[in-house]
Order: structure tokens, then C-alpha cells, then sequence
């Protein structure tokens, strides 16, 4: 799964109104946190958006997929790339929706 850097910085450029967003790589692709949360992956140069009730509402016939093979379905963004501010929404609306992360253990010595 090589990833095309001009994507991953245009999606973050995208997201840039977002706030506390980042973007961090995984398993040769990224993983996008909004609020320490993932709200999304990018794998295979497409964007793939946690599934929420809400992002199910703001998505206009949403495709799920899963981003890559044994994962869970997510929501494929392909028309919503486009529109930054629809996007940031969409990203806004998922992170509030997910739970808080679960915190991490220690490590034992």
C-alpha cells in the first residue's frame, strides 16, 4: 500500500480548519486523528471515514469499503474530497461521535 505524499498533504491541506488534526503513518498507509481520536485512514490514495450515524446523514450515498483487506467497512470519500469545508465537517461530527480512546497501560519494568 505506497502512498502518494501529494495526496496525504492534500487531504491535510484540506482539514486545515479542522483544528487539532494530525496525521500520523501506519501499516503503509495513514492513520487522521481529530481530538486523539482516528477519525479516518488513508490507504491506497483514497480517504476512508470512520462509519457515525451522523457522517451516514451528511454523506450523500455513502459507499462503504473496507481500506484494506480484514479491515472493517468505512466510509469511502471520493465526491467530498473536494469541498474542504464539507470535509472538515464531516471529520468535525465523527470525532465528536467516537468514543474517548481508551488509555493506554503502563509498561511494567
Amino acid at each position: 500500500m505506497k502512498q502518494n505524499n501529494s495526496f496525504v498533504t492534500f487531504v491535510m491541506d484540506q482539514l486545515r480548519g479542522v483544528g487539532a488534526v494530525s496525521c500520523r503513518a501506519m501499516f503503509g498507509g495513514y492513520a487522521i486523528y481529530c481530538d486523539a481520536k482516528v477519525v479516518a485512514l488513508i490507504c491506497d490514495d483514497q480517504l476512508f471515514v470512520k462509519p457515525t450515524a451522523i457522517g451516514k446523514e451528511m454523506i450523500e450515498n455513502p459507499v462503504q469499503k473496507p481500506p484494506y483487506p480484514g479491515a472493517k467497512p468505512y466510509f469511502l470519500i471520493e465526491n467530498e474530497l473536494e469541498d474542504g469545508e464539507r470535509l472538515c465537517e464531516l471529520i468535525r461530527a465523527t470525532a465528536k461521535e467516537l468514543p474517548a480512546p481508551k488509555p493506554k497501560k503502563k509498561k511494567r519494568v
